[in-house]
C-alpha cells in the first residue's frame, strides 16, 4: 500500500474461485489447511532474535503481556523464507494480466458481490465517496472476494522475515505495528492471518496501512478485516482511495483510439495534457467521440503501439497508491467498469513472441483438451495447467517436450 507493498499482493494468478451465479451468495471462504512449511519449526537463531526484538519493541510502546500473547505459538516458519527467496519477476504481460483481472468467473463474481452487499456498499459510498464498482474491483483484485484471504499467521510470518534480515528493517516495522493492532484489540494473534509476506484480510493491507487507513464502519470498537463479513475491509479500502485523493463521479481512465501519425513519445505517465489538447491530436474514444474533460491525463500503451491505448486520469494515480504497479491499476480500473456493464477491451493485442493471438492460444488450449490434455480453462493465458498439458502432449507424440505454445503446435492440432 505503500510503494513497497507491491510485495504483499496477493498473487493475481490465483484466480480459482467458488461458483456464484444470478443472486446466489458468495460463500464465505473455507477454512485453509496450512501447508506444513507454514507451521513453526525450532530455531535458536530466531528465538534469540525473538529475545533481543522484546526490548525494541517496548521502547516503542509495546507492552511485555502483548508480546508474550503474540509469541506465544509463534514461531520460525522456513516456508516463509522459500517463498521470499523463490520470488519470481513478474513476466505476466498486460493482454494476460486484463484477461485474468476480469476474466468472466470474475466478473460474474464481482457483480454477484455488488448484489449481495448493495446496500452495505451505499453506505460506504456515503461516507467515503468512493464507488461500489471500484471498492468491489479492488477486494476482487486483493483475495477473489474474500475467497483466498491468506491462513498464514502474521506474526510468525513478519517475524521470520524480519529475523531473516534481507529487508530485516522493513519487516520488523510491520511486525511492531502488527503488535500494535494486537494492542489495540482488534484482532486476536489466532485470528490474525494473511499472506506468507504479512498482507491482511479481504483488501490485504500490510499492518503500517491498516493503522493508517483501516476503519471500524460499525463501530463496534474493532476494526475487522479479516471475518467472513467483509464491511471494514471495503470501506477501509474505500477510507484509502478516499484519503489518497479519490474523485468520486470521476473515471480512472477511458480505452482509446490514437491516429495512425500519434507521436508515441508522448506516451506515459509522465506526460499530462487536457483531453481537448489530447482531442486536438485525433484521439478519441473507442466510439470516436472526443473524450470529456475529467481533468490532466495521459495516454499510456501498455503493449506498445499496435495494441490498446488508455486516456488516464487523477483516479488512475489514486490506485496506485494502493498498488504501484501499471498492471495492477489497469485490472482494478477494467474490472471496476465490467462489474458495471462495461466492454472488454476493445483494442487489439499483438501476437506473442511465438506469434499467437489470444484466438490462437484459446484455440490450443480447446483442442488439446479435446484431445484429452486437459488445459484447466480456455482463456488464452499461458499459466502452468497450459504448460502441462503441452508437455504431455508433446511427449505422446514423441516432440521435444518445452511446453511452449507454438504456431507449429497449432498447425499439428488442426491437422
Amino acid at each position: 500500500m505503500q510503494l513497497s507493498r507491491r510485495t504483499f499482493s496477493l498473487a493475481l494468478a490465483s484466480t480459482a474461485l467458488s461458483a456464484c451465479a444470478g443472486g446466489v451468495p458468495l460463500p464465505a471462504a473455507a477454512p485453509a489447511r496450512v501447508e506444513p512449511q507454514m507451521m513453526p519449526v525450532p530455531n535458536a537463531g530466531f528465538d534469540a532474535w525473538v529475545a533481543s526484538f522484546r526490548n525494541r519493541a517496548q521502547a516503542q510502546g509495546i507492552a511485555p503481556a502483548t508480546i508474550d500473547r503474540a509469541f506465544r505459538t509463534a514461531g520460525f516458519l522456513p516456508g516463509v523464507i522459500e517463498r521470499d527467496r523463490n520470488q519470481t519477476e513478474f513476466t505476466r504481460t498486460t493482454e494476460d494480466y486484463l484477461a485474468i483481472a476480469a476474466s468472466d468467473e470474475r466478473v460474474t463474481n464481482g457483480r454477484a458481490a455488488l448484489r449481495q452487499y448493495g446496500s452495505i456498499l451505499s453506505e460506504i459510498e456515503a461516507r467515503h465517496r468512493v464507488e461500489p464498482h471500484v471498492v468491489v474491483a479492488i477486494w476482487g483484485m486483493e483475495s477473489n472476494y474474500g475467497t483466498r484471504r491468506g491462513n498464514v499467521p502474521v506474526i510468525s510470518a513478519l517475524a521470520t522475515l524480519a529475523y531473516d534480515g534481507r529487508r530485516g528493517a522493513f519487516f520488523e516495522q510491520q511486525l511492531v505495528a502488527a503488535l500494535r493492532i494486537l494492542q489495540n484489540g482488534d484482532v486476536t494473534p489466532e485470528g490474525m492471518t494473511g499472506s506468507w509476506a504479512g498482507a491482511m484480510g479481504h483488501t490485504q493491507f500490510i499492518p503500517t496501512s491498516y493503522l493508517a487507513y483501516a476503519v471500524d464502519f460499525r463501530g463496534d470498537g474493532r476494526r475487522d478485516i479479516w471475518s467472513d463479513d467483509p464491511t471494514d475491509a471495503l470501506a477501509s479500502a474505500a477510507a484509502y482511495l478516499a484519503r489518497s485523493g479519490w474523485r468520486h463521479g470521476q473515471p480512472w481512465g477511458v480505452e482509446v483510439r490514437l491516429p495512425s501519425s500519434f507521436n508515441t513519445r508522448q506516451t506515459g505517465r509522465g506526460t499530462t495534457r487536457a483531453p481537448s489538447e489530447w482531442a486536438a491530436q485525433g484521439v478519441r474514444d473507442m466510439d470516436g467521440r472526443v473524450v470529456p474533460d475529467h481533468g490532466p491525463a495521459s495516454i499510456l500503451i501498455p503493449a506498445g503501439p499496435t495494441g490498446p491505448a488508455f486516456m488516464v486520469f487523477r483516479n488512475f494515480t489514486v490506485i496506485t497508491r494502493y498498488n504501484n504497479a501499471e498492471n495492477y491499476v489497469l485490472g482494478v480500473g477494467h474490472l471496476s467498469d465490467r462489474l458495471r456493464s462495461g466492454p472488454p477491451i476493445r483494442g487489439t493485442f499483438p501476437p506473442d513472441t511465438q506469434g499467437l493471438t489470444l484466438a490462437d492460444r484459446q484455440e490450443i488450449q480447446r483442442r488439446l483438451t479435446a484431445a484429452g490434455f486437459d488445459t484447466q480453462g480456455t482463456d488464452g493465458v499461458v499459466g502452468p495447467n497450459t504448460r502441462a498439458a503441452v508437455s504431455a502432449y508433446q511427449e505422446r507424440m514423441g516432440l521435444p517436450v518445452t511446453g511452449t505454445p507454438t504456431r507449429e503446435l497449432l498447425q499439428r492440432l488442426r491437422g
